[in-house]
């Protein structure tokens, strides 16, 4: 805690400064990557994607938060009223429960997601579909100094802008990171909808996999879940 004072100290001023407490935070999170292959690479995206795993991984906060057990919150661009109520759901049964959750958060549903997970204390993984943000929003700050978000990325820093094809690759290695994969809302023909037959085919139990048209949880047994050392 500081406490300001001035030579000049007028009756308003002096009542002022009394009250005036400043509390200073660093804030100076640093990015860094890492490489296919090196310590603390997650192994399983060369498992599950082969040859279309990202050769680098882009990282703003604390790594430690790829290894508990992940659920990924994907969803169609275009989702009903209904599938938006139940995720706002989920996502409070998860921030309550603590479950750690991996998503891209940019759809208006997703962000309001992470909006309520904020409020909870587990970890959270933000993918963009982009190279690594220059800033962040400030609600993300408090959670970043506080080792619970992680910001990561498979683009380089050149690619700034979100394009479809960015999405959907960035869904891809959420959906690798992840030990549980939870479609919102599921387009038939769409993206989300391509990309749930190959979670899918990662499950161990494929008894455990359900792939209706609207909403679904795609789940990838623990057992299958594999860490760095």
């Amino acid at each position: 805690m500081l406490e300001c004072s001035f030579v000049n100290r007028t009756p308003t001023a002096w009542i002022l400064l009394r009250c005036l407490r400043v509390s200073v935070v660093k804030f100076s999170p640093e990015s860094f990557s890492l490489t296919q292959g090196e310590p603390g690479w997650p192994v399983r995206l060369d498992k599950r994607l082969g040859a279309d795993a990202p050769a680098h991984l882009h990282l703003l906060g604390s790594p430690e938060l790829l290894a508990p057990p992940l659920t990924a919150l994907l969803c169609s661009t275009h989702c009903p009223g209904a599938a938006i109520l139940r995720a706002y759901d989920q996502a409070a049964r998860w921030r309550d429960a603590e479950r750690p959750v991996i998503s891209g958060f940019h759809s208006p549903m997703e962000k309001e997601c992470l909006r309520i997970l904020l409020r909870g204390p587990q970890p959270i993984v933000l993918c963009p579909a982009r190279g690594l943000p220059a800033r962040l929003a400030p609600e993300l700050h408090a959670p970043l100094a506080a080792r619970r978000l992680l910001v990561l990325s498979p683009f380089s820093g050149d690619e700034r802008r979100v394009t479809r094809e960015l999405a959907d690759y960035r869904n891809l290695v959420v959906a690798a990171l992840a030990d549980e994969v939870w479609f919102a809302h599921l387009t038939p023909g769409g993206q989300m909808a391509r990309l749930a037959p190959r979670v899918a085919a990662w499950a161990e139990s494929p008894s455990r996999v359900q792939l209706p048209p609207t909403s679904a949880a795609v789940v990838i047994s623990p057992a299958d879940r594999e860490r760095s050392e």
